[in-house]
């Protein structure tokens, strides 16, 4: 689902949802306080919601709320690899374990003798 919507042109997703428009606050003067510049996007099929009311003029707010959505569906689609579990083999035992042994004969070194 979240594929086949990423796929659509702008027009077309934004069909695809529930637009509404709404008076945002914050820094931007009058035009942005008193216009309806905030736009908040449902994409209905994934049940996603977006805002964007950074901007002062409604295109753009539109603009920056698809591209956040198209954002959230691409993470939708997004499969991990499985991961497969190992072992360590004998040699890197081996290997980690005479570097731990010189580790702490360093170690034994530094302490003070008390002879």
């Amino acid at each position: 689902m979240a594929r086949a919507s990423l796929a659509l042109d702008d027009d077309k997703l934004t069909a695809e949802c529930d637009v509404d428009l709404f008076i945002a606050s914050g820094p931007g003067g009058q035009h942005r306080n008193k216009t309806e510049s905030a736009v908040r996007l449902h994409h209905r099929p994934s049940g996603i919601v977006v805002t964007a009311t950074e901007r002062r003029s409604q295109i753009q707010n539109r603009q920056v709320a698809l591209e956040r959505l198209r954002e959230k569906l691409t993470a939708l689609t997004f499969i991990p690899k499985p991961r497969r579990p190992t072992k360590p083999s004998r040699s890197s035992k081996e290997r980690r374990l005479t570097e731990k042994k010189r580790d702490g004969e360093v170690k034994k070194l530094r302490r003070p003798s008390y002879d």
